[in-house]
């Protein structure tokens, strides 16, 4: 896939970058280091001038490698994109990485820091950690890890299954377990699950590699273990592990007996004795799955209705996407799977990746992508790349929070039906989140505490936090795909650590939808003021700009979880409710 660098819209002006600059010529980019690094950084002025310098260069370099991830993933069959890629990993990113900190030692090496404005201090903050984690040594492991995550998307890409004569995707499938058919759902699920469980010996291995990888590029940093090393390098200031176990005792406490509520409801809709894997997102109501759109062309217009809704705005900032090119979002074989936004640095736009087919679910992830897209584009002057991104965890905010205004808009693309019980099951779902979220996290933290654990050892610890967390689905009979369920969450091999920001998020995009069903103007501007900040501002700054609070105890979950369960009980409408067990 080509991405323009010239989009309609125009590029941010270069300064210090030639027009013919290219980041994969080595020599090249070692000039443009020298050249920063030769600099006199003496007074503010100086250094200001160096920073936004740096940034631009830094922008350029991460841009490219955008570039040949989104044709990565979009092909994960053709061999010249993939060496593209693998060579950018293998020789740029390493050598920038150990540039960069010589441009991280020289700005904190600078006596006019102190005098820079207040508005750098997070900035401060941040180079000063990374340039403590920063080990040469780390450069080629981190490109090993690099590595062994493109095997898995290469796995992951390569999987199709067979039903009724025709070869679907593993997301065209999945999409068949919202059908009312339970036959079908079943024969779907078992399908799909047993061609996964071919793959486990290959993951798993892999799996090892990378833990192992990991594991050493904490000890070299010093650090007992990844975890302790990866919440410094995400510079999660503001909470740590043991805030992450009181969500986690939080979840247990107040959200798995919500989700046994609804599990008790669901199974008496469904009219079956316990709840089974195939069982989990099908209407409960006994109708078939609405089909909101058959082309990518019908599922962008659909989607900018919405977002016209929510705000004229947000239409006219997609239409820069659908213009550009930004947008590859209908499932396909050799697609890597899952959906992401990926802003492109040069350009400062958002690229948006999915596998559509077709679904509601589809709809709402285009939403959540959407106001990830916004965020980025609401970013789009600021002229410090590191302030261009926010932190994860309010990132989310921005897509979440989205997902939840066009939800209660979904009455322009549907009828009243339809529209009410999309609306059930997504919050429905959003309540279920919460105990996968947990699962993620606690896993995480497990693996990386427990070096050189055995396979066996995994799978067990596996088990127990699932059935902890989602103690309410029969899995009999499908032992060996329960205990491997968690291959298919790729944050695991992409993105260590990178989990427990969804259920912050969430917490954060409830309280917002909170607020919109009270003032929708004043949530909505909050919302774009606090988007425009990026990263310049501390989380609990973040959230208080939207409006809302930095928290994730029990405390919070008290507040919100029985106002999600009080909107499902009012759209659990009597007339929708028949049997779905067919």
């Amino acid at each position: 896939m080509q991405l323009t660098r010239k989009p309609d819209t125009g590029t941010p002006e270069l300064n210090f970058i030639p027009a013919d600059f290219d980041p994969a010529d080595l020599d090249s980019l070692r000039e443009r280091v020298d050249t920063l690094l030769d600099r006199s950084i003496e007074t503010a002025e100086e250094l200001e001038s160096f920073l936004r310098d740096w940034s631009e260069l830094t922008s350029t370099v991460e841009a490219e490698n955008a570039r040949r991830y989104i044709a990565k993933t979009c092909d994960t069959v053709d061999e010249t994109i993939k060496n593209s890629f693998l060579s950018y990993q293998r020789e740029v990113v390493p050598l920038y990485s150990e540039l960069n900190d010589n441009l991280d030692r020289k700005y904190l090496a600078s006596p006019a820091r102190p005098g820079l404005p207040d508005r750098y201090e997070l900035f401060d903050r941040r180079r000063k950690t990374k340039a403590e984690l920063f080990r040469k040594e780390n450069t080629s492991l981190e490109t090993e890890d690099t590595e062994l995550y493109s095997k898995y998307m290469e796995i992951q890409g390569a999987i199709t299954v067979e039903i009724d004569g025709e070869t679907l995707t593993a997301q065209q499938c999945s999409a068949l377990l919202e059908k009312p058919d339970r036959e079908l759902r079943e024969r779907a699920f078992r399908k799909l699950a047993e061609r996964r469980l071919q793959d486990r010996e290959s993951i798993e291995e892999l799996f090892d590699q990378q833990l192992a990888t990991r594991h050493q590029i904490a000890l070299n940093a010093g650090y007992d273990n990844y975890r302790d090393y990866r919440f410094q390098e995400l510079c999660r200031f503001d909470y740590g592990p043991e805030d992450c176990a009181a969500f986690h005792t939080a979840v247990e406490e107040i959200v798995v007996p919500a989700v046994g509520e609804l599990t008790r409801k669901r199974t008496e809709k469904l009219s079956i004795d316990s709840l089974r894997p195939w069982d989990r997102v099908v209407s409960p109501f006994g109708r078939p799955p609405s089909a909101p759109f058959e082309t990518e062309r019908e599922y962008i217009e659909k989607t900018q209705t919405l977002f016209r809704a929510v705000d004229p705005i947000f239409e006219k900032e997609f239409d820069i996407l659908d213009r550009n090119g930004l947008l590859d979002l209908m499932s396909r074989p050799g697609k890597a799977p899952g959906g992401y936004m990926y802003s492109i640095e040069d350009m400062r736009l958002p690229f948006i990746f999915f596998n559509a087919v077709g679904t509601h679910s589809d709809i709402q992830t285009l939403l959540h992508e959407g106001g990830h897209a916004f965020h980025t584009l609401a970013t789009r002057e600021e002229p410090l790349g590191d302030y261009r991104s926010a932190p994860m965890e309010f990132c989310e905010v921005a897509s979440m929070s989205m997902e939840l205004f066009g939800l209660e808009r979904i009455d322009e693309i549907y009828n009243p039906e339809d529209s009410r019980e999309h609306k059930y099951l997504q919050f429905e779902s959003i309540v279920d989140l919460f105990g996968w979220v947990a699962t993620i996290d606690a896993f995480q933290h497990w693996l990386y505490t427990h070096p050189g654990h055995s396979r066996q050892e995994r799978r067990d610890e596996w088990v127990e936090l699932a059935s902890r967390f989602s103690p309410h689905i029969d899995w009999s009979g499908m032992e060996d795909h329960f205990a491997y369920l968690w291959h298919r969450q790729g944050h695991l091999f992409s993105q260590p650590f990178y989990y427990i920001e969804y259920a912050i998020a969430q917490i954060g995009a409830l309280q917002a939808w909170l607020a919109e069903s009270r003032d929708h103007d004043g949530t909505v501007k909050k919302y774009q003021q606090a988007l425009a900040l990026g990263g310049s501002r501390s989380l609990p700054e973040l959230f208080e700009a939207a409006g809302l609070r930095f928290a994730m105890g029990s405390d919070i979950l008290n507040e919100i979880i029985p106002a999600v369960m009080e909107r499902i009980q009012a759209l659990d409408v009597p007339g929708l409710a028949a049997d779905a067990a067919s």
